[in-house]
């Protein structure tokens, strides 16, 4: 009766050693595996930092790049300030000089005999005798007009019903 006992005791530690075996070699596949999956997470790890230092160079140069293009944009805004004072500046010098020149006119005129005024008048396109005109004081453009042509002073009296500015697109 040992015979049975001692066979099946073998058969019991042969299937101890078989089982053994078996988790040896699955305890090798498990290091193998968790090796290759170390060293998988190091390289995640190293291809982590890589780009998150090319997202902080790149957050930087784009950091310098939005500096630069404020700065441009400070300059661009001052130097077109500069243009508008530096344009009303000149608006209004152009708009002096211009009152200057009909002031100036408008004294030669008024300095001059009825009838020369009236040849010269009659001889300048219309809107450019109308603008004259206008300057001039009523009872001067009344003795003028009375001595021009009768059908360019009826052009120029229309012109001045209109009031400045005078088309200059008018014919003569």
């Amino acid at each position: 009766m040992l015979l049975p006992g001692a066979l099946l005791h073998a058969k019991d530690s042969q299937k101890l050693v078989d089982c053994n075996a078996v988790f040896e070699q699955r305890k090798g596949e498990i290091l193998r595996e968790l090796d290759r999956l170390d060293e998988a997470q190091q390289g995640f790890e190293l291809y982590k930092e890589a780009q998150l230092d090319l997202i902080a160079k790149k957050e930087r140069k784009l950091s310098e790049k939005l500096s630069e293009v404020n700065a441009t944009l400070q300059k661009v805004t001052a130097t077109k300030k500069e243009i508008l004072e530096l344009y009303e500046k000149n608006k209004k010098l152009l708009e002096e000089i211009k009152k200057a020149k009909d002031d100036k006119i408008t004294a030669s005129y008024l300095k001059m005999k009825d009838s020369k005024a009236a040849a010269i008048l009659d001889a300048m396109p219309r809107p450019e005798a109308a603008k004259i005109l206008f300057n001039l004081t009523p009872k001067k453009i009344a003795k003028v007009m009375a001595k021009m042509d009768p059908d360019i002073a009826s052009k120029v009296t229309e012109l001045l019903t209109q009031g400045p500015p005078f088309d200059s697109n008018s014919t003569k």
